[in-house]
């Protein structure tokens, strides 16, 4: 049985901006076949949102967390609606 497509709202805070976070989470989304998109926040957060399997969405938080200079203090996650066109994965502009 396979497991099925879920969507997580993510918010990293801690050491998260200007140490490569948004490139790391798209390399490992682009590597796990999850789609969604990443963006740092004016507050020096990080906000993402991933769309894949939950294995595939832990691959993906465990690859973040290898980041050499990447510190996440609080992870805030929960579950919204997926998107059904959605193709990829996307760096936004960041919210400044």
């Amino acid at each position: 049985m396979s497991e099925p497509i879920i969507r997580r709202h993510l918010i990293f805070s801690g050491a998260v901006q200007g140490v490569g976070f948004r490139w790391r989470a798209r390399r490992a989304a682009e590597a796990y076949g999850v789609t969604g998109w990443v963006r740092n926040d004016r507050c020096g957060s990080v906000t993402m949102e991933l769309q894949g399997t939950p294995a595939q969405i832990d691959m993906v938080l465990r690859a973040i967390e290898r980041g050499l200079y990447i510190r996440v203090e609080e992870l805030r996650a929960h579950t919204i609606p997926t998107e059904a066109d959605e193709r990829g994965f996307v760096t936004c502009d960041d919210e400044y």
